[in-house]
């Protein structure tokens, strides 16, 4: 994706151009932008006997839906699991830990202090489909 999001249109030829850190096959970079159009994250246009493939999904969205796909794939959809999993693994540097406790410091100070969203929140819907109680 970082390589139709540089410059689009781009044909599967010039998507492989720009992919330096991996050493892939002409039909392995057109089978994967096959499979992202049928995702929805691409679109394509031919011109002659070329296709060129331009982004739908912003890098926000592109994200959303890879973390997604791993935190179902590996943590069965639980947030939880994986933060378990990078600060048990040491994958967090000293910082990256430092900045996790931070921002969930900030996200515990949304809620009320019996721990119950506030009521601005109530009818939100969280990432895992879930009504809050």
């Amino acid at each position: 994706m970082r390589a139709i999001w540089e410059q689009s249109p781009a044909s599967a030829r010039e998507v492989l151009d720009r992919a330096h850190d991996v050493e892939w096959a002409y039909t392995t970079v057109k089978t994967l932008l096959a499979r992202l159009v049928d995702k929805g994250a691409l679109v394509v246009e031919r011109r002659g006997n070329t296709s060129f493939y331009s982004p739908v999904w912003q890098p926000v969205e592109a994200r959303r839906s890879a973390v997604r796909s791993l935190l179902d794939a590996a943590f069965g959809g639980s947030v939880g699991g994986l933060v378990q999993h990078l600060a048990n693994d040491g994958e967090l540097s000293a910082g990256e830990r430092r900045e996790l406790e931070r921002m969930l410091r900030s996200a515990r100070g949304a809620a009320d202090p019996s721990g119950e969203p506030r009521a601005a929140d109530a009818g939100q819907v969280p990432a895992r489909g879930r009504r809050r109680r």
